[in-house]
């Protein structure tokens, strides 16, 4: 059966063409659940949905994972059966009635960001030496909190991504199974070839395939940042900046996408646009920056005519 998953995974999800870190995910989801069925002593091929109950019964409880969570773990161990059925190994898939819990938090309460003074603040702490390391930073920085890509889509770009249009730069990055283009502010496009020109001053021979932001530490230098090193960057400054953890609010290298969202609306920036900028496939994920923004300004108790 696990044999049919992988193939199932290798041929058919994403149409033949499934991320990299989608196939880790569900390959890891999956063995999680057929050592649940090696603890409990369920036969997987036989399997009923009393034992998949069980088994969400188990992620909620004992596990204690959020409902986003869940809901990925069942769509991988549904996919599993579904990659059975088909090679008949299994009669029927016994996922397929089974729902994840619903989710109990605001949807905007997720949403952590900076207002403009605070990003002005945080960029302000990255140093203006033009070193190899403060241009990385600036670019990388600015780009993630202005222009909201994902962390994995700029671990994954290259220097062939950059693209023009005119006068214009824009990056192409992929993620989530879309191609889209992020046009780059002329003064992020040009903080990010001080970088590039930077690196090939140390002799660097760029090539369409080079990676676009490169680990400078000892171990692994020259080489494509990691995630892990874009986190750790961003977290440097938020750290220095004292932003890192507020009351009510601590926030991380995804907040900065949050933060060009966020902006992003409230500098009167049209929805739609928004949407194609941080490459959202619904207008609904979008829409809950605005929410976050008209929540407090639009409050309909504010224009009661009652003193306390």
């Amino acid at each position: 059966m696990l044999e049919a998953f992988v193939a199932f995974l290798e041929l058919d999800v994403a149409a033949g063409d499934a991320a990299p870190d989608t196939v880790t995910t569900y390959l890891r989801r999956v063995n999680q659940y057929l050592n649940w069925c090696g603890e409990q002593k369920v036969n997987p091929a036989l399997a009923t949905e009393e034992d998949l109950k069980s088994y969400r019964r188990y992620l909620i409880g004992e596990k204690k994972l959020k409902s986003s969570t869940i809901a990925i773990t069942l769509v991988a161990v549904r996919r599993f059966y579904t990659s059975a059925v088909a090679r008949k190994l299994v009669k029927e898939n016994p996922v397929m009635g089974i729902k994840p819990p619903r989710e109990k938090v605001d949807a905007a309460e997720r949403i952590t960001f900076l207002e403009e003074e605070e990003l002005r603040y945080l960029l302000s702490m990255i140093p203006r030496d033009d070193s190899l390391e403060s241009l990385r930073d600036l670019a990388l920085v600015a780009i993630m909190a202005l222009q909201g890509p994902r962390t994995l889509e700029l671990h994954q770009a290259d220097f062939g991504d950059l693209i023009r249009s005119g006068k214009n730069w824009g990056l192409r990055v992929e993620g989530k199974g879309n191609i889209r283009t992020i046009p780059l502010r002329p003064d992020l496009a040009e903080v990010l070839w001080q970088y590039l020109e930077a690196r090939e001053a140390r002799g660097e021979i760029l090539t369409k395939k080079s990676p676009l932001f490169i680990s400078l530490s000892h171990k692994t230098h020259f080489q494509r940042l990691s995630r892990r090193g874009i986190r750790w960057i961003v977290d440097k400054y938020l750290e220095a900046a004292n932003l890192k953890h507020a009351s009510g609010r601590t926030l991380s290298a995804h907040s900065l996408r949050h933060t060009a969202g966020t902006l992003g609306i409230k500098g009167e920036g049209d929805l739609r646009q928004v949407q194609d900028l941080l490459g959202h496939s619904d207008l609904k994920t979008t829409a809950i920056y605005l929410h976050v923004r008209e929540r407090y300004t639009h409050n309909p108790a504010l224009n009661i005519d009652v003193e306390i």
